[in-house]
């Protein structure tokens, strides 16, 4: 047993420890002037980050902002109205809902046909039916105008039952009109 103080046996470092020994001491240093010149002091709480105020976007939190992903119908919506195509699109629907708008009676008798510059056209499977139409015509148009929006059908044709041409074919007479009904 020795005289001298336990833990003198420790070996010298060396000068690879030393040098790194010294980088995180001065790295240390360098992070704690960092934070004195910000103001703050071991054993803050830290600060609470304040929204900004007014028109500056929010970019956190549950609201929805510019990164969040947009909603199918929503991109539909504006694609439609980028490329003008909301009114055709309306019209569209109503040649799909035709005997819900008009009611099953009619959509028996009457189809849609075209819908060209605000102009909807139908055909009536007979002139009788035809007729009809024309004297509702103006009852139709609101019922659609309601179902769609004013204005997008600005007038309603009514085209009757179509019959064969009778200008070729082996019914064809010389000089002669063809026949003459009415179909329907």
């Amino acid at each position: 047993m020795s005289d001298e103080p336990p833990g003198d046996d420790a070996p010298e470092p060396s000068d690879e420890a030393t040098r790194i020994a010294d980088a995180a001491a001065s790295a240390l240093a360098r992070a704690r002037a960092a934070a004195a010149d910000k103001g703050l002091r071991p054993g803050m709480k830290p600060r609470k980050r304040r929204r900004p105020i007014g028109d500056a976007a929010v970019l956190s939190g549950s609201a929805r902002d510019g990164r969040d992903p947009s909603l199918l119908g929503d991109q539909l919506d504006r694609l439609l109205i980028d490329r003008g195509w909301k009114v055709d699109v309306a019209v569209g629907s109503v040649m799909g809902r035709w005997a819900e708008i008009v009611g099953p009676d009619i959509a028996g008798h009457v189809e849609p046909l075209t819908f060209v510059d605000g102009v909807l056209t139908v055909r009536a499977d007979s002139t009788a039916w035809a007729t009809q139409m024309r004297l509702l015509s103006s009852s139709l148009l609101a019922r659609i105008d309601e179902e769609i929006g004013a204005g997008a059908v600005k007038e309603l044709r009514v085209v009757g039952p179509s019959a064969p041409s009778w200008s070729r074919g082996a019914r064809r007479s010389p000089d002669s009109r063809g026949p003459r009904d009415t179909y329907g």
